[in-house]
């Protein structure tokens, strides 16, 4: 066939030829060692891997420093309890002393009884109790327990001053022994207090 100027017409070469396959490109990999720690993988449970060493670490060193409190309670109780050497150099006949004994051995039972329920948790990996309810338990239990021993160490500083100004002895030693001891006691469970706190404001209460 040809057209008006007797010249057949051009045709494009392999025009009856199928067109090329077209090959499909693989989405472009993750960068996984850049990715921003917003974007970690996750478990089931929605808590990444980051989260649990953390909250571990947490629990550790909620442990330990209760376990700290505990022994610095427990040497403030026998101290104080051991002070009585006869005559005016007894603990019981004074009301610093008495108090500070008493709050020695409501933080020795706190504290243990708190140490003992973390080392069920670790060991078992179950919470008694709900962990919004652990947490607001453990922050309010601290912040008492803190302020009690505080409390009661201001108290009978002033009178082993007095003393020790006057006569330096076993019983004024022993009762600056006790004091410290219970100073001790409210530093560890004011560090305690401080992990209970932010334990209770990284719950979710949606």
């Amino acid at each position: 066939m040809t057209d008006q100027n007797g010249t057949s017409p051009k045709h494009p070469e392999h025009a009856g030829s199928p067109p090329p396959p077209v090959v499909p490109t693989a989405p472009p990999a993750a960068d996984v060692e850049n990715q921003a720690p917003g974007h970690a993988q996750t478990t089931g449970t929605g808590v990444g891997v980051g989260g649990w060493k953390r909250e571990d670490l947490l629990r550790r060193g909620s442990l330990a420093l209760r376990g700290l409190s505990l022994v610095f309670s427990l040497l403030a109780f026998i101290i104080m309890a051991s002070n009585k050497h006869g005559d005016w150099k007894d603990f019981d006949k004074y009301e610093e002393y008495r108090y500070v004994l008493a709050i020695a051995i409501l933080s020795t039972l706190y504290t243990g009884v708190q140490a003992a329920r973390h080392v069920h948790q670790l060991s078992t990996g179950r919470e008694l109790f709900q962990r919004r309810t652990s947490a607001l338990a453990d922050f309010i239990g601290d912040q008492i327990m803190a302020y009690l021993l505080i409390s009661s160490a201001s108290s009978a500083i002033p009178l082993t001053n007095r003393m020790r100004e006057a006569q330096d002895n076993i019983f004024t030693d022993s009762s600056a022994s006790a004091i410290s001891m219970a100073f001790l006691a409210f530093v560890t469970l004011a560090l305690s207090a401080l992990i209970s706190g932010y334990k209770l404001s990284s719950q979710s209460y949606i």
